[in-house]
C-alpha cells in the first residue's frame, strides 16, 4: 500500500480523525502540528540569505584576501573570458581553481553529514544519533589510514576510505540480520561493535606507522581538513552524494511514518525493513564519501538536525532538505574560521568539536524549555 501524500497517511493512521487541541493534554505534541506545520516566514528568509552570504564571504577569505568588488569583477571577467593581465589571472586562479572547488566540496560534505544525521535520528527515533552510529566513520578512517600506511596516492586514500565505511556498515547490517532480537536495538549494538573493531584497527595502523613520516600524516588526516581539496575531489564525490541525497529525500515520508513506531508503520503499508536498509545504504554512502574527501568531521550530523528541526519542525519532507542547506552553510562558515583564525590552517574537525558542544548545549536548552 503506498500513501503518496501527507493527508492520506495521517488519515490512515487516525481513521477517527485527528485529535482536537482540546482532546490533547497541554504537554502532548499535536500530530496536526507535527506533520502539517508550515515553515515560518523568518526561516524562509533567513536560510537563503545565510546561504548566499556564506557562499559569497567564502570567496573573499583566505591567504590571498579579496574585496567584494574584486570577487564580482573576477566573476565577470571569467564569464566574459577577459582574463589577460597578471592581476586578473591571479584573481581568476584563486576564485575558480582553488576556492570554488573547495567551497562546493565543503557544502556537499556539510549537507551529507547533516542529512545522514537527520535520517538516522528519524529511523532510530533517537535525537542523539549521528552518522557514525553504524561504524561508517570508523570504517572509513581505517581504510584511509591503511592507504596512507602503504604510501598510496590521494585517489586510493579516498577509495579505501569509501569502501572501508561501506564494509563497516555492511558488517553491522549482517550481524543484525543474524541476531533474532529487536531489529533497531541489535543494529545499534552491531554498530558499536563494528566501530570498536575498526577503531582498534586504526590504532594498530598508527602503531605500525613510521613516527617520523607516516604517523603525522595519518594523525593530521584524522583531524579533518579541506586544505588539499581540488576539482578532482569535487568530481569524485558528486555522483555518490547525488545518489545518496536522492534516495534519502524519496524516503522522507516513510521516516514520518516510522515516527509512529515499528508496528504502526507496518500497519500503514510501509516495508520497514526495506526502508531501513535503503536509509542505511544512502546515509552510509554520503557519509563515507564525505569522510573520504575530508577526513573525520564530527558533530555536524548530531547538531545540525536539531537546529533544522527547531527552524522548520519535525516533518521529514521539509526537515531533510533544510538540514542539507543548514549543514552546508554551517560547515562553510566553520571552514572560513579555520582558514582565517591562525597563520596555519586549523584542522576543521577540531573546530567543529569546539563549536559543536556549546552549540548543542544551547539548542538542547532551548528545546527542553530551560534548565532546572
Amino acid at each position: 500500500m503506498g500513501f503518496r501524500n501527507r493527508a492520506t497517511r495521517i488519515e490512515a493512521a487516525f481513521p477517527a480523525g485527528l485529535p482536537s487541541d482540546e482532546e490533547q493534554g497541554p504537554s502532548e505534541v499535536s500530530v496536526r502540528e507535527a506533520f502539517c506545520s508550515r515553515v515560518s516566514l523568518t526561516a524562509r528568509i533567513a536560510i537563503p540569505v545565510a546561504v548566499v552570504v556564506a557562499f559569497f564571504l567564502s570567496f573573499m577569505i583566505g591567504k590571498f584576501p579579496l574585496t567584494p568588488v574584486e570577487v564580482v569583477q573576477g566573476v565577470i571577467n571569467n564569464l566574459q573570458g577577459n582574463v589577460e593581465d597578471l592581476e586578473a589571472v591571479k584573481v581568476d586562479n584563486v576564485l575558480f581553481s582553488i576556492r570554488f572547488p573547495r567551497i562546493l566540496v565543503v557544502m556537499l560534505v556539510g549537507a551529507a553529514l547533516a542529512v545522514a544525521g537527520a535520517s538516522y535520528q528519524g529511523m532510530f527515533r533517537n535525537p542523539l544519533t549521528s552518522p557514525d552510529l553504524l561504524g561508517a566513520s570508523a570504517g572509513a578512517s581505517f581504510g584511509a589510514c591503511l592507504a596512507l600506511l602503504f604510501n598510496l596516492s590521494g585517489e586510493y586514500v579516498q577509495l579505501f576510505a569509501f569502501f572501508g565505511g561501506m564494509v563497516a556498515v555492511g558488517l553491522a547490517v549482517t550481524f543484525n540480520r543474524a541476531v533474532d532480537y529487536d531489529p533497531t536495538l541489535s543494529l545499534v549494538l552491531a554498530g558499536i561493535l563494528v566501530s570498536t573493531l575498526f577503531q582498534a584497527g586504526t590504532s594498530l595502523v598508527k602503531f605500525m606507522a613510521d613516527a617520523n613520516d607516516k604517523l603525522p600524516t595519518i594523525t593530521f588526516w584524522l583531524m579533518g581538513s579541506f586544505a588539499q581539496i581540488n576539482s578532482g575531489d569535487l568530481i569524485a564525490c558528486l555522483a555518490p552524494m547525488a545518489l545518496g541525497f536522492a534516495i534519502l529525500l524519496t524516503q522522507a515520508w516513510k521516516l514520518n511514518v516510522l515516527s509512529f513506531g515499528e508496528e504502526e508503520a507496518r500497519s500503514m503499508g510501509v516495508n520497514t525493513r526495506r526502508t531501513r536498509l535503503l536509509v542505511i545504504f544512502a546515509a552510509t554512502l554520503v557519509t563515507s564519501t564525505a569522510v573520504s574527501v575530508a577526513g573525520i568531521i564530527g558533530w555536524i550530523g548530531l547538531v545540525i538536525p536539531h537546529l533544522a528541526r527547531a527552524l522548520v519542525g519535525p516533518n521529514y519532507k521539509i526537515l531533510l532538505p533544510v538540514s542539507m542547506v543548514v549543514g552546508a552553510t554551517y560547515l562553510l562558515l566553520v571552514d572560513d574560521i579555520a582558514r582565517m583564525l591562525a597563520t596555519v590552517e586549523i584542522p576543521i574537525g577540531i573546530l567543529t568539536a569546539i563549536l559543536g558542544v556549546p552549540f548543542f548545549v544551547l539548542i538542547f536548552k532551548n528545546s527542553m524549555g530551560g534548565w532546572r
